[in-house]
């Protein structure tokens, strides 16, 4: 019922999660993981429960293989599962249970587990293998999920048709305001192009919650700040804090106001919609 990929970026950093179904809500159902750790997906007939046993076990020291390989042998209904899962490392392992229903299967490379079930064929597991492999490996880890998922559903997805998809990305201390580990959590529960509209998330989870990176800060001097305040007020803001947080761009102005993201500043003199 579900396609998806694990996967570690290139420099290590980042691990995560893009998944996409005919199923209510696949996002609260599939995906999982933990900066530092790895990451999981869970599906077909899915065993919920792999998701906080797999972690601990790649917490406590296991490979992808070997985490996997407790999961089944203690797990009666292994032939019905489909899992892939991605370690610390890098190492990939994935499952597909032979009571799966076709087309059904998987494939894993260095960094990366693909798998999926109930699908047009095999060209899906294979296009999604073949975008990963053509991204860059410079691009955030995100961008790159989600190519190899839009590919994915190119090629066919999911032969009942589409409903839902997630995106799942941790990386240390990439969260909202540096407090946690939640790069990227992103959910179309119900929709009719549900990878579509997650690509407009992840446009939007970018520009409000992703730092903003040395290259797009704007050093405030002076005279900028006395700008961005007369634009602020303009707009109808107390001050440009008040606009600040009224906007939610907090991920993108310093808190001591010493820089603004370029992107921000645009937005605020009406160069951007």
């Amino acid at each position: 019922m579900t396609f998806s990929i694990v996967a570690r970026s290139a420099d290590g950093e980042s691990w995560g999660v893009a998944v996409a179904s005919k199923f209510l809500a696949v996002g609260s159902a599939v995906p999982a993981a933990v900066a530092g750790v790895g990451a999981i997906a869970t599906q077909a007939d899915a065993n919920v429960a792999y998701k906080g046993l797999a972690l601990a076990h790649l917490d406590d020291g296991a490979t992808a293989e070997v985490a996997l390989q407790r999961l089944l042998e203690e797990d009666e209904g292994r032939d019905h599962r489909q899992v892939g899962i991605v370690d610390v490392d890098g190492n990939a392992a994935t499952h597909t249970g032979p009571a799966c229903l076709d087309w059904a299967g998987g494939v894993t490379g260095p960094g990366y587990a693909i798998q999926g079930n109930i699908l047009t064929g095999s060209e899906v597991v294979e296009a999604m293998e073949a975008a990963w492999q053509a991204s860059s490996e410079d691009a955030p880890l995100a961008h790159r999920l989600l190519a190899a998922l839009t590919a994915g559903d190119e090629a066919g997805g999911d032969s009942r048709g589409r409903q839902s998809a997630a995106l799942l990305v941790v990386e240390d201390g990439a969260g909202y305001g540096g407090l946690d580990d939640i790069a990227v959590d992103l959910r179309v529960d119900d929709h009719v192009a549900p990878i579509t509209e997650l690509t407009r998330l992840l446009e939007l989870n970018d520009l409000y919650l992703t730092a903003s990176t040395e290259d797009e800060k704007v050093p405030v001097t002076p005279e900028l700040e006395a700008e961005i305040e007369r634009l602020a007020r303009a707009a109808g803001a107390r001050d440009f804090a008040a606009w600040v947080g009224t906007e939610n761009y907090e991920m993108r102005v310093a808190p001591d106001g010493s820089w603004i993201d370029e992107k921000v500043l645009a937005i605020l003199r009406g160069d951007r919609p």
